[in-house]
């Protein structure tokens, strides 16, 4: 099943949510690892844990926290950028850009 973010990711792909769905500390390790590299930034295994974009439990992952893209679906009451009126605005852009499955993702729940 999968967990659509904010921005459209599939949260059910993303290797935070499976290592935290799956307890799997080996998968912990090998994303903390490529993830630091790739955004050249320190990130331990301990952080690699996600229940999904959209939940309101812990554990997210640390820079779900800081989401513009989060907090503004948020502040609008939406689960996902989908509905919004504004769709797709600046904010989702360099998600997009990497990603184009998360906006072809949000169009589909449009």
């Amino acid at each position: 099943m999968s967990i659509i973010a904010c921005c459209g990711l599939d949260c059910s792909q993303c290797p935070a949510h499976l290592a935290w769905q799956n307890d799997d500390q080996a998968l912990r390790q090998k994303t903390a690892a490529e993830w630091s590299q790739m955004f050249k930034a320190e990130i331990t295994p301990e952080q690699i844990n996600c229940t999904g974009c959209q939940s309101s439990r812990e554990p997210l992952f640390g820079h779900c926290h800081q989401c513009d893209i989060r907090a503004c679906a948020q502040e609008r009451g939406h689960e996902t950028c989908a509905p919004c009126e504004e769709f797709a605005c600046s904010r989702l852009d360099f998600v997009h850009q990497a990603v184009p499955q998360a906006r072809q993702n949000l169009e589909e729940l449009r």
